[in-house]
């Protein structure tokens, strides 16, 4: 018996139902493709989203990474210059703003861990007008060697307007060279430099 002589045999109604549930099937089918291609395109744009997320992280990563980098190059950069003598270094800072030096005394070397050790220098300057010890430690401060004031005690003069008593600690910090930096310098290649903690 064939499917067009069964169709035949079945009653009005369940040829209806029939009908209805063929047409429920094909709408199920119709509408399925679009729910289909839908879920796929979104799922594809979460994962391309995802994917440029990561990749602006990277680049991100990357800048931070190069700015780092680009730090530390200066900082040893600036340790490379190790500073001059101290009481000398303070005097021509002094005498370019019409200050004169009256005493300096040199402290002890600091270690500052295995790297770094730190130079004192105290100077005891008399009658010093505010703006040029302003200027004095300004030109310190920005010779470019690895040095900073460090001490500063001012005590004005009785009856003398603008005129002080000045005590200025100026360190220096220096940095020892690495053994393998001291390769480098005789021509043999040089490792990956861990980073350093600086004073």
């Amino acid at each position: 018996m064939t499917f067009a002589e069964r169709l035949e045999k079945l009653e009005p109604r369940e040829r209806k139902l029939l009908g209805v549930l063929v047409g429920i099937m094909a709408a199920l089918v119709v509408l399925a493709m679009p729910i289909y291609a839908w879920s796929a395109v979104s799922s594809s744009r979460t994962e391309n989203d995802e994917i440029r997320a990561l990749i602006d992280e990277v680049y991100k990563a990357r800048l931070s990474v190069a700015e780092r980098k680009a730090k530390q190059d200066a900082l040893l950069a600036r340790y490379g210059r190790p500073a001059p003598a101290l009481a000398g270094f303070i005097e021509d800072a002094a005498k370019q703003n019409g200050i004169t030096i009256a005493d300096a005394q040199d402290k002890p070397e600091v270690p500052h861990g295995k790297k770094y050790t730190e130079r004192l220098t105290v100077v005891k300057m008399h009658k010093v007008g505010m703006l040029a010890l302003v200027k004095t430690i300004e030109k310190i401060e920005q010779s470019g060697h690895a040095v900073a004031v460090t001490r500063l005690n001012i005590r004005p003069r009785a009856g003398e307007p603008d005129s002080y008593e000045v005590e200025l600690g100026v360190s220096a910090y220096d940095r020892k060279p690495d053994a393998k930096e001291k390769d480098k310098d005789k021509g043999e290649p040089k490792d990956t430099a861990e980073e350093e903690k600086t004073p």
